[in-house]
This record gives C-alpha cells, structure tokens and sequence, in this order.
C-alpha cells in the first residue's frame, strides 16, 4: 500500500494561551479526497493554515511526501506542490482574471506549459474565460472563488487544501463550486477540504474527520460518517 501523500502527528496550534488545536494526527493518501469537518472555532481553519505554513504550530509533525515540512517557508511549499485556496478567497483586486491566474505560477519557468495550463482552467472554469481581462475584484463571490482555485491549480500541485470554498456563496455557485472539486478530484488530485456544509464535503470525499474543540473526535469513510446518528444530529440538521 502507497505512503500517505500528507502524515499529521501531534499537531498543535495555539493562540497566546488558548490552545486551538490540541495535538491531532490524521493523514491523507495520494489522490483521495479527505474532509475536515466540525462547527465554527472547532480549529479546521488554523489547521489549514499551518499546514501552509502561514502560522506556526506549537508542537507537532508534518509530512509531505515522507518529507518534514514545518520548517518550509510558505513559498517553498507551493513549490513542493501544496496550494492553499484560502477561507475569503484572497484574489488581487487590482489584477484581472488572467493575471490573477498567471501569478498561481510565479514559481514555474516552463512558459509553453503554463500557457497550456491557463487554457486547461478556462476549459475547467468557462465564467473565468469570459471574464478573463475583467478585474479580479470586481468579479462575484462565486466567480472569486473559481478564480482562487484556478490560481491555486496553476502551481500544478499535487495536494490542494481548500479551506470553506462555499462560504457565503448563492446554492446556485455552491454547487458549481463542488462540481469544480470533483471533477479536479477525478483527475487525481489529492485533495483536502475545510468545509462548513458537512453534507456537501462529505458527499465529494472519501474519508472524513469530525474536529471539535481543536480534537479530532470521529473519523471514518465519508459514506459511514454520513449515517452516523451523532453526526447527522450535530452537523447535517437531522
């Protein structure tokens, strides 16, 4: 059996004296998706970013790749092939869609190929073709959100974290959202998704783990956690 492509040991995050995340290990192998659900404050998001590297755990392991990687800088992972899409999106509003897109390959030299990854977005994303010379920040919370992923895609990662892609989005681009997940999911992408909507993350992944508290508290295959009575009661409205 394959190496997990991501290994958490001990992870541990904390805020001054608060501690939001209290030494959790979970794992995501190459090309699953994985969920991580769990109610507001619960840590997912802190996870997420210290996986990135955009704060600094307080204890704990992280490998990528059968590598450590909580000494990296943030750059030095997407160039590893870790993309973050961030919670809020994070577009540069002064930058149109095709430079927006064109900056998720700053570490990249290989022109011809960049060039044909940009088609391959708009194939993948068709909004963001017909916006493609428009400013990023006039653009709608959905159509944002596609383009943060898009750029994310650029960097060719090879594990994608996605932290609340449908967050304040309408029902119509939330599933637009998800259907961009899940087609990027069957091309092999390794993915791991932050999501608020426990239904909806768990119906496009494979495994899942429910956080509460800044522990993790239940995991199982997606499928399992869906017809878990305690789930159901505390985080599908059931």
């Amino acid at each position: 059996m394959a190496e997990p492509l991501l290994i958490v040991e001990g992870l541990r995050i904390a805020y001054g004296g608060i501690q939001a995340v209290k030494g959790i290990t979970f794992h995501v192998d190459p090309g699953e998706t994985v969920a991580l659900i769990g109610a507001n404050g619960a840590g997912k998001t802190s996870t997420l970013k210290a996986l990135a590297r955009q704060l600094d755990a307080a204890g704990g392991s992280v490998r990528y790749q059968g590598r450590e990687i909580s000494a990296l800088a943030p750059h030095e992972l997407v160039g590893q092939g870790i993309a973050l899409v961030p919670e809020g999106r994070g577009v540069f509003a002064r930058l149109t869609v095709t430079e927006n897109l064109e900056m998720g390959a700053y570490c990249r030299h290989d022109k011809a190929e960049i060039a044909d990854d940009l088609e391959r977005i708009f194939a993948l994303l068709p909004r963001l073709k017909e916006r493609h010379g428009q400013l990023a920040g006039t653009l709608s919370g959905g159509e944002q959100q596609m383009l943060a992923m898009g750029r994310a895609l650029m960097s060719r990662p090879r594990l994608l974290l996605l932290d609340e892609p449908s967050m304040g989005l309408a029902p119509i681009m939330v599933q637009k959202v998800f259907e961009v997940v899940q087609e990027v999911a069957s091309q092999g992408m390794t993915i791991l998704l932050v999501e608020q909507n426990a239904r909806l993350a768990l119906q496009v992944s494979r495994r899942g783990y429910v956080m509460e508290s800044g522990d993790i508290t239940l995991t199982d295959a997606a499928g399992t956690l869906l017809d878990n009575p305690r789930v159901k009661a505390a985080y599908l409205g059931e």
